[in-house]
């Protein structure tokens, strides 16, 4: 037991004993009261000689006292009386009259000392005293010392090389983010031969690009292949409602970082900390900004930090201070992208090292699937594929547990046990036998991997999920407008089919609108427009700091012809994706029955639709 527990479990047991001390004199001071025992009550165990003897207690300062009876068959009891004189008058008058032998004693009631009269303030001041001592103690046991001291400590947490495994051997799918980080390891090994030749060592190293992208795995990855120390925080652990808390956090953890070079410092999410001075509605965050001005000046100050390379990850780098990203802080920007279909196949190998596999499972395919993917999402995927085999009390993974865990992780857990109405069933089938064939049909969008009508536990009625052949650097103008037409394809099934429509295609129709919007204001993909960028002053990401005071340099004529182009491009494109279905609505009835029959199908199936006859071939 170390000495601040003992020290905690000292106070409790003393707080525990004024406690029941404070009880006892309350207690004391009502002993063996009865409020229901009168003098009536007295005067009938009198009569029946049940009293043995009376002591009256007078108080001093009002002719007001109490009576303690001893009785023969019954518990001592104490009572209250009005008048002390009139009570021993009628006390004599009945003992001469019964001949009683009862003992009777008068004493006056001394007036409370001073000690008994803030005995109870003084227990209850101290029992606040112990229990601030005691909450203030526990909140500091785990440093060592009371919270307000370790206030402006780092809040770092410090990784060794003995403890940090982590390799580029363990990171997948970012070849040349490894290559460019490599030569920070040889700096970091080797800074000699550097150092001969006049090079500068990189201070700060910044990780940009999506969540999920490994940002921190690769930081990981640069401590373990220097065998350095490693200091990992979080950009909003620096923040405190307190002015001066950051910065004095900063200081600290780089004076830490010092005693351990040559290390690492990695910061989690900067742009909590690192934002653009002087956006702040109002005036700004002095904290925020305070911390900042610590961090520029310990990263390229007068102080020189040999052997300390700052790294640090964001996926907003477009709201972070410019100061902290010129050359001498933030050297090298290194973008982590989102994996291609080869770096997703290396990475799936990582994650499924400790699981068995069916023979049924194949690699190349759920990397193919999975476009868009980040690491993150493909170690879920494949964890909850192996979840979904341990519910089956499998020993292994197949397909049929990927299938599921890719419907789940992509689109949300399929609700079977909905229970849907026949006409909806019926509308949600045609909607998305639309977008299947469409899919199928136009080239670069497909093909189709499966189409389903059951429930998902994101709120659509089904879905349709395409199989990408590739991944596209960049869209053409042309993939834009067969993704919109795609869009479009739900409703307009459902308006060739029935007799009214839904609201089922609202998502649908945003994402074409989106489309649409891009083209015209983002791409410069519309002739009357031309190749003038809008997107500043009307579509893109508002960093409300920085933006709300700025002028909307777009004039009304330009923004209604705006509205009209991407209108335009709708209506296109809608009548298009009406002419495709109308010339393959056999297609449309066939795939919308065996959606009916079966609630879902795959590739195989889907596409044998096409092959029956009645079809119109499509060019």
């Amino acid at each position: 037991m170390n000495n601040s527990l003992k020290r905690s479990l000292i106070s409790y047991i003393i707080f525990f004993a004024m406690i029941l001390g404070l009880m006892y004199l309350i207690q004391g001071r009502n002993q063996n009261v009865d409020p229901q025992y009168t003098e009536i009550d007295f005067v009938e165990d009198l009569k029946n000689g049940d009293v043995i003897s009376v002591s009256v207690k007078q108080n001093a300062e009002v002719p007001t006292g109490t009576v303690d009876v001893v009785r023969k068959r019954q518990p001592d009891i104490r009572f209250y009386i009005a008048d002390v004189s009139k009570f021993q008058e009628q006390f004599d008058a009945l003992r001469e009259e019964y001949e009683l032998k009862t003992s009777f004693q008068m004493s006056d009631v001394a007036r409370p000392g001073l000690l008994e009269k803030l005995l109870p303030y003084l227990l209850g001041l101290l029992a606040v005293i112990i229990v601030v001592m005691v909450f203030a103690g526990s909140q500091g046991a785990g440093s060592g010392g009371g919270q307000m001291v370790n206030f402006g400590r780092s809040k770092a947490q410090m990784i060794t090389e003995e403890d940090n495994k982590t390799t580029f051997g363990d990171v997948a799918g970012l070849r040349e983010e490894k290559e460019d980080l490599e030569e920070v390891v040889d700096f970091l090994k080797n800074p000699g031969k550097y150092m001969e030749l006049g090079a500068r060592i990189p201070k700060g190293i910044l990780l940009v690009g999506p969540p999920g992208t490994g940002k921190t795995l690769l930081a990981k990855a640069v401590a373990g292949e220097a065998h350095v120390p490693f200091f990992t925080i979080s950009g909003s652990d620096f923040v405190e409602m307190f002015v001066g808390v950051g910065a004095s956090r900063v200081r600290d953890l780089f004076a830490d970082a010092k005693r351990n070079a040559p290390c690492i410092i990695f910061i989690d999410e900067i742009d909590a900390v690192a934002r653009r001075r002087g956006t702040g509605l109002g005036g700004g965050h002095d904290e925020r900004e305070q911390t900042l001005n610590q961090m520029l000046v310990e990263m390229d100050g007068f102080t020189v930090n040999e052997g300390i390379i700052v790294m640090a990850a964001t996926n907003r780098v477009d709201i972070l201070d410019p100061a902290i990203l010129r050359p001498g802080r933030f050297d090298r920007k290194v973008a982590v992208s989102r994996p291609d279909v080869q770096g997703r196949e290396d990475i799936l190998k990582i994650h499924t090292r400790n699981k068995p596999l069916g023979e049924d499972v194949d690699l190349t395919e759920i990397a193919r699937t999975t476009a868009g993917f980040a690491g993150a999402d493909l170690e879920n995927l494949m964890n909850e594929s192996a979840i979904n085999a341990a519910k089956d009390s499998r020993k292994f993974i197949i397909k049929e547990d990927v299938d599921k865990a890719f419907i789940k992780v992509g689109i949300g857990t399929e609700r079977r046990s909905r229970i849907v109405p026949e006409s909806e069933r019926r509308i949600t089938a045609y909607h998305e036998a639309g977008h299947a064939i469409l899919f199928h049909l136009l080239e670069g969008v497909g093909p189709v991997y499966t189409v389903s009508i059951i429930p998902t536990g994101q709120g659509a009625a089904g879905y349709t999920m395409p199989l990408p052949e590739n991944d596209n650097v960049f869209d053409t103008k042309g993939k834009i407008l067969q993704d919109i037409k795609v869009s479009l394809g739900g409703r307009i099934a459902e308006e060739m089919i029935m007799d009214d429509i839904t609201t089922g295609a609202s998502q649908d129709i945003k994402q074409a609108t989106a489309a649409a919007r891009a083209m015209v204001v983002k791409f410069g993909m519309s002739e009357k427009l031309g190749l003038i960028n809008y997107e500043t002053a009307n579509e893109e990401e508002t960093f409300v700091g920085r933006d709300i005071g700025h002028q909307r340099m777009l004039g009304e004529k330009t923004a209604a012809l705006i509205d009209k182009e991407v209108k335009r491009i709708i209506d296109e494109c809608y009548a298009q994706a009406r002419e495709i279905l109308e010339d393959n609505v056999s297609v449309l009835h066939r795939c919308a029955e065996r959606l009916l029959e079966k609630e879902r199908i795959d590739r195989e199936e889907f596409e044998s639709l096409f092959d029956e006859p009645g079809v119109v071939p499509q060019a």
